[in-house]
């Protein structure tokens, strides 16, 4: 078994063999033309499903036989249930002109007949798809703030309902029976937000639930279950730090057992968390936190720090399937630096560097990884590569100058399928040409790299931090000229691309002032305003930010 890789781009769709070939598949013909808005794999990775703009075709991938084709031009989600049962279909909610309520826009599909088994309405595109059970024994919805189960795929009875005051999101349990599933709701008036744990179907009385967290700071949270169902994370966010110690809001990390032990995870570095995932053991899980340059740090279930990684340019972190290798990495703003790491030992492996990168996806074999650039998060560069875990290149494909590459994923597959195999140190061989180390220059943005340089002083950057890693640096958020020590948060970065206009200005008023013109008043204290808020509020966060001296201090 062999994981394949499917592209989407302006250059089609269509179906790539994995490794150690490389070649296009033949499962079915190239989709080309630039309609096409979604696709997806079967968990198993045994189905495909994908829109064309006119029709939603269902593909058996192993014996390349077309299933299904679904007259549904305007789906843009697609998504199989876990065993292959159904087939759920989302397109935007509209409503007739005369105000009438819309038509049902969630239909779900039996993939045995090709019948539609239900529809719903379903107004918004977050959180569209139904939640299965990994045995489709039960399945859930949220319908006006309280969550809807539905028992063997029977949809026109509800089987039962939790209802609590404004249930704003929940996640049903990995795994087998007991079901369980972990419910949000947000504060008001006063009271705190909580996260409370139900088994499936006891959702009734006071002491219903399995385990309860309550906390005052969360505007939104985001829930992760471990792989065995025992505990769930819990990242709780406000959308403004009334601290002013950051400008996108502030985080905290929560941990809930379904035995009733709950604790707030202890972070060493303050800063915004970036990253939390579990290792499939379901015993250990990884942080990425703190200002940059950032720390990582693997927790066991008590909440205390096995290992800390130290601090380095990332804001991400990827267990492999097997969860015997961890990489973790710095994309969107940062410069793609990986590192790898034997997590049994501790012991790192590689620090390959994937510039630009905007996707990364470990392959289902647990020796693949998959980093790809892509539109519209960047729209010059695209292509990906193909790595081993060792750091080595085994193939690179870049998109033609004037095509895009819109989303690129490997071929699922069940776990069990790929052996764990031991860890190997030693790059592994490839017939890829290495790239030649750059020379280390200033940042430019993508869309800069190709006109002629400015004299501009913000795009000169240290990329010498005395706490960061002495190594190639990494990505996680839209890129900026300013600084790369940014959180990797697009808040943080439209508030720094608003002080770049004014340090901008503030350049402009230091070359009149050097020519000798009588600048105003007004415009000397503005300058002197920005520049005390700048360094007493600013500087701590934009610390490797080199900025002009306006070069009339005297005057003030």
């Amino acid at each position: 078994m062999v994981p394949s890789r499917i592209l989407r781009g302006s250059e089609g769709l269509y179906l790539v063999n994995g490794p150690p070939h490389f070649t296009e598949s033949t499962v079915f013909p190239r989709e080309s033309g630039k309609n096409c808005k979604a696709y997806t794999f079967s968990k198993d990775g045994t189905l495909f499903a994908w829109g064309n703009g006119e029709r939603i075709n269902v593909i058996n991938v192993t014996t390349k036989e077309l299933l299904h084709s679904f007259d549904l031009p305007k789906a843009v989600c697609l998504e199989f249930s876990p065993k292959n049962t159904i087939l759920a279909t989302w397109q935007p909610y509209t409503t007739s002109k005369d105000g009438a309520a819309g038509i049902p826009n969630l239909q779900l599909y039996d993939m045995k007949t090709g019948t539609c088994l239900k529809s719903f309405i379903q107004k918004k595109m977050q959180n569209w798809c139904p939640s299965w059970s990994e045995d489709e024994t039960l399945c859930a919805r949220n319908v006006n703030n309280e969550v809807h189960f539905f028992e063997n795929n029977n949809f026109n009875t509800i089987a039962n309902k939790l209802h609590l005051k404004k249930i704003n999101d929940f996640v049903l349990s990995p795994g087998p029976q007991p079901y369980k599933v972990a419910v949000y709701v947000p504060g008001s008036k006063g009271a705190p937000s909580f996260v409370r744990l139900y088994q499936y179907p006891n959702f009734d009385g006071p002491h219903a639930a399995l385990a309860n967290k309550s906390f005052f700071k969360a505007d939104k949270v985001t829930m992760l279950w471990n792989k065995k169902a025992t505990a769930v994370l819990v990242i709780a966010s406000t959308e403004v730090d009334k601290t002013g110690a950051s400008y996108y809001g502030e985080q905290t990390l929560h941990y809930i057992a379904t035995n009733g032990e709950s604790a707030v995870v202890q972070l060493p570095k303050n800063g915004p968390i970036y990253d939390v995932v579990w290792n499939s053991s379901s015993t250990e899980f990884c942080a990425v936190y703190g200002f940059m340059p950032a720390k990582a740090t693997i927790f066991n279930l008590k909440c205390d720090p096995v290992f800390d990684f130290g601090t380095g340019p990332r804001n991400a972190a990827y267990y492999s399937p097997h969860g015997h290798i961890l990489v973790l990495a710095g994309f969107g703003n940062l410069r793609g630096q990986m590192e790898v790491w034997d997590v049994k030992n501790y012991k790192l492996i590689s620090k390959p560097v994937a510039s630009d990168s905007t996707y990364f996806a470990w392959c289902p074999d647990g020796e693949h990884i998959l980093t790809a650039t892509c539109a519209p998060r960047l729209r010059v560069n695209n292509g990906y590569k193909i790595w081993h875990y060792t750091g080595s290149v085994l193939h690179k494909y870049d998109v033609p100058s004037n095509a895009e590459l819109w989303q690129v994923s490997w071929q699922p597959f069940l776990d069990g399928i790929f052996p764990e195999k031991s860890i190997t140190y030693q790059a592994v061989p490839s017939d890829v040409p290495s790239e030649e180390p750059k020379v280390a220059t200033a940042y430019r943005p993508p869309a800069l790299r190709n006109k002629p340089v400015t004299n501009s002083k913000l795009e000169a950057r240290s990329d010498k931090s005395p706490d960061m890693a002495p190594s190639p640096a990494p990505q996680n958020t839209p890129r900026n000229t300013v600084s790369h020590s940014t959180s990797g948060d697009p808040e943080i970065d439209k508030k720094i691309k608003n002080l770049k206009k004014k340090l901008k200005a503030i350049e402009q008023l230091k070359e009149q002032a050097a020519t000798g013109k009588q600048l105003e008043k007004n415009q000397v204290c503005s300058a002197f305003f920005f520049f005390f808020f700048f360094f007493f509020f600013l500087g701590p966060h934009l610390q490797h930010m080199e900025v002009p001296s306006l070069g009339v201090e005297s005057e003030l």
